[in-house]
């Protein structure tokens, strides 16, 4: 629970971009970026309040950017997430100087180590509050379905009148939002922070995505199927490093997983037309 407690934020919003029939390349270095800003501000000044303003206003606004560009500006998702994961990993290492953020309050690791009648991690019940609260949104409100609406036929959702550019936004946005969560949850939970952190996880981000069972090209896909691929995907990484796996084989292991969950959407998709 502890390897899966931050890539499950990246995941969920991860389900949310890509049920609009996008990609969020970027949740990984927007991440390791908002984690290093809001760890240097805390750092400085102390203030843990403030640093987990600052850390969580900087994910927003990356993902806002995002947003922008892909939902108004009608640039390919990929295409820009892709730049801004290439500008947040340059950002993190030239505003941190390559170094390691630390000495923050003790109060800060309350997210990250507190535990509840001295067992259950606190962090854990924030992790299932959060993913409580986004299966209600996609499950029960106007924006939910909406976005479902966008990632099935976005022309038709727009003749429908529901205003596409601005839900599409929103869901970048919600991305950014999670993408500082978690880095507050990483940091908390290791009262530290590097320059590295987030690196690959957009991947394992995706691979939870897609083994849930949400689909690549839009329109299908569940929270509670994320959860479960979130899971997956933390209990193969495991599993290998318990069995002596080379770590450089592992992200092999997880791209090989990716594209047998799509492979098999792509077969029952088949299935379903004949």
């Amino acid at each position: 629970m502890s390897q899966i407690s931050s890539n499950s934020m990246l995941a969920i919003g991860m389900t949310v971009v890509i049920i609009t029939s996008g990609i969020d390349l970027s949740v990984g270095a927007n991440l390791g970026l908002s984690g290093m800003i809001g760890c240097m501000v805390l750092m400085k000044t102390q203030n843990v309040l403030l640093g987990i303003l600052v850390t969580l206003l900087i994910s927003t606004f990356v993902g806002a950017v995002n947003g922008l560009l892909i939902g108004y500006g009608k640039m390919p998702a990929f295409i820009v997430t892709l730049g801004m994961m290439q500008i947040c990993r340059s950002l993190d290492y030239v505003i941190s100087n390559a170094n390691t953020a630390s000495k923050f309050p003790e109060a800060y690791s309350f997210l990250g180590k507190a535990k509840i009648n001295g067992s259950f991690p606190v962090y854990i019940l924030f992790i299932i509050l959060m993913f409580s609260i986004f299966i209600w949104v996609l499950a029960k409100t106007r924006f939910g379905r909406f976005l479902y609406a966008i990632g099935s036929n976005e022309e038709a959702a727009r003749l429908s009148g529901i205003n596409v550019k601005l839900c599409t936004m929103f869901a970048y946005v919600v991305s950014g939002i999670l993408c500082g969560f978690g880095a507050w949850i990483m940091t908390s939970r290791l009262m530290a922070c590097d320059p590295t952190y987030g690196n690959g996880n957009e991947m394992d981000a995706i691979a939870a995505t897609v083994i849930g069972g949400t689909s690549m090209s839009g329109g299908k896909g569940t929270l509670m199927g994320t959860a479960i691929g979130v899971l997956l995907v933390g209990f193969l990484r495991n599993a290998l490093n318990i069995l002596g796996v080379n770590p450089y084989w592992q992200g092999t292991a997880i791209g090989a997983v990716i594209i047998v969950a799509v492979l098999a959407e792509k077969l029952s998709q088949i299935r379903i037309k004949k």
